[in-house]
């Protein structure tokens, strides 16, 4: 499982929050991050998926 992109999240998480804090839910950026992390949650589960197949292939 590839690292990088559970930093993004985890990143992507923290600055959405810190957004939705300061400039409120419904705030421009806060909800750009939102989508963001959707995207990032959307690949990772992709990858986990692909990683799940790919250990059924080999053994």
């Amino acid at each position: 499982m590839d690292d990088g992109i559970l930093k993004q999240l985890e990143r992507t998480r923290e600055l959405m929050i810190r957004s939705g804090i300061e400039n409120g839910l419904r705030n421009a950026k806060t909800i750009r991050l939102s989508k963001q992390l959707d995207r990032l949650m959307n690949k990772y589960e992709e990858q986990k998926q692909q990683n799940k197949i790919n250990d059924q292939f080999m053994n």
